[in-house]
């Protein structure tokens, strides 16, 4: 006669972030059945890592199934795309209606939309979660951005809030997102906010070194003051970090690394998502096309040698002033970035027919994650205030918060310009922000122009019903207005 099942959960997939989530819940209280495609990688986790844990090893998928209480609960921790689809077909045999499949890798979110429906016709509860905050933060505490099938939430709440990290009242930065692929679309804004947060800071370092001629010492200074204002962060103190590293021979790391940055796709997720629903996240756009000039470090060689640009370079005004201007300009940007990024959000859920708690999204961010800040609490505040809020602009703290900063944030975007630093995302917050604020924009002409060339037809301002008209421009055309074509 077979043992009784004794393990609460399972985890398939034994890299780092795996191991280390395995520990976490062994840490409180529950017992974890592991898997993993590469068998022996098992055994060398109970031998090693999980040694002296309740941890419990399998060695096929139906051992696996076997050793979970009822409902059942696996989740998988692998490479996004068709190794999730393939590791559930070979789970779904082993299971019984009201199980629950659980992906926690970095899904595309219509995966998750298909696999929740796909599973559901089979009596399978599908959840697909985000999970942010690296190998330590998997261990110590991550934040957990779970969506799916709404049925599987009782069964997974009390797990994923207990690992999951805590801001200061005791509150988990773990909540129930929304419906099907919900919880991997907050996780790629999040993931897309982040690219944002780390080419803003990348830019405040090229102004320090090359504007203000600042040595990696000074500017790890600099960070680490930052830290201790509304920059507050875990990337300003990450930053700081980086800029203190020394090598053995006494000279800094930072200066050494090629300049050439790497990514692995949500960035550009989240921008297809923002043009498939008319939303300018400009920012987060010109952070992943920053990575992908920075990929292009063979031409920008050749190209220096060639191009010539402005002949100061070097900022003469008073240094510490302009640290501040930086800083603000730094904060302002931010603030937009995030503002998009609730923006798209915002336009997701009228698509998808998601409920998202914006307020709730922004305490699950505020710990755990890669973009936790002091910030997130500000946004909390005013979703708390105003769930309906329509942008975060809006809100009278941040309305305040810009309104301090806007003068330095346009003295930094021009003065990048006159000294030929690139600025892309400082400067594309900014351009956002004037456009956002302008009542009456040039669009007008652009109108006249698509109908001139098209016939696309324009609204007039002085027409009260609001209806499309056509003008035969030159004289040559004839009346008849586009109705396919759109340019």
């Amino acid at each position: 006669m077979s043992a009784e099942p004794q393990a609460d959960f399972a985890l398939i997939g034994l890299a780092v972030m795996g191991q280390n989530l395995i520990l976490n819940m062994n840490d409180h209280g529950y017992t974890v059945a592991v898997y993993n495609r590469t068998v022996s990688k098992v055994d060398e986790f109970l031998a090693n890592e999980a040694k002296g844990t309740k941890v419990v090893g399998a060695h096929s998928i139906a051992e696996l199934c076997a050793k979970l209480k009822r409902p059942r609960r696996v989740m998988m921790l692998v490479k996004a795309g068709s190794a999730v689809d393939d590791f559930i077909a070979q789970i779904v045999p082993h299971l019984e209606k009201g199980d629950i499949i659980i992906d926690g890798g970095n899904s595309l979110y219509t995966d998750s939309i298909r696999r929740t429906r796909e599973l559901e016709e089979k009596g399978i509860l599908f959840v697909g979660t985000g999970v942010s905050g690296g190998e330590e933060g998997a261990r110590k505490g991550p934040s957990i951005m779970p969506g799916g099938h709404p049925e599987a939430w009782p069964h997974v709440k009390e797990i994923f809030q207990a690992i999951s990290a805590k801001v200061e009242d005791g509150s988990p930065c773990c909540d129930w997102v929304g419906e099907n692929g919900a919880g991997h679309y907050v996780k790629m804004v999040h993931n897309g906010i982040e690219y944002g947060d780390m080419q803003l800071i990348c830019e405040a370092y090229d102004l320090l070194k090359n504007a203000l001629g600042l040595t990696p010492g000074e500017i790890q200074e600099v960070f680490a003051a930052w830290n201790k204002t509304e920059l507050d962060s875990y990337l300003i103190e990450i930053t700081a970090d980086i800029f203190g590293y020394k090598e053995a021979d006494g000279t800094w790391l930072v200066d050494k690394i090629l300049d050439k940055a790497g990514q692995k796709g949500t960035g550009k997720w989240t921008i297809e998502s923002a043009l498939d629903t008319g939303t300018p996240v400009t920012l987060i756009a010109e952070a992943v096309f920053s990575r992908c000039i920075s990929a292009l470090k063979d031409e920008r060689v050749a190209a220096s040698k060639e191009l010539s640009g402005p002949a100061v370079t070097q900022y003469s005004g008073d240094k510490t002033a302009f640290i501040e201007d930086i800083r603000k300009a730094l904060y302002a940007s931010k603030i937009v970035s995030y503002a998009q990024g609730y923006m798209l959000m915002r336009e997701a859920a009228k698509q998808y027919g998601w409920h998202l708690n914006y307020g709730g999204i922004a305490l699950m961010w505020r710990g755990g994650c890669i973009i936790r800040s002091r910030f997130l609490g500000n946004i909390k505040d005013a979703f708390d205030k105003n769930p309906n809020l329509q942008n975060l602009l809006l809100d009278e703290f941040f309305k305040r918060a810009i309104a301090t900063s806007q003068e330095s944030w346009r003295k930094v975007v021009a003065q990048a310009s006159l000294l030929g630093i690139p600025t892309p995302t400082f400067s594309t917050a900014l351009a956002f922000f004037d456009g956002y604020r302008n009542a009456r924009l040039p669009a007008n002409l652009l109108q006249a122009q698509r109908d001139y060339f098209g016939a696309h037809t324009y609204q007039r301002v002085d027409d009260p019903k609001g209806e499309w008209h056509h003008t035969n421009w030159t004289g040559r055309g004839g009346n008849v207005s586009s109705t396919s074509y759109n340019a």
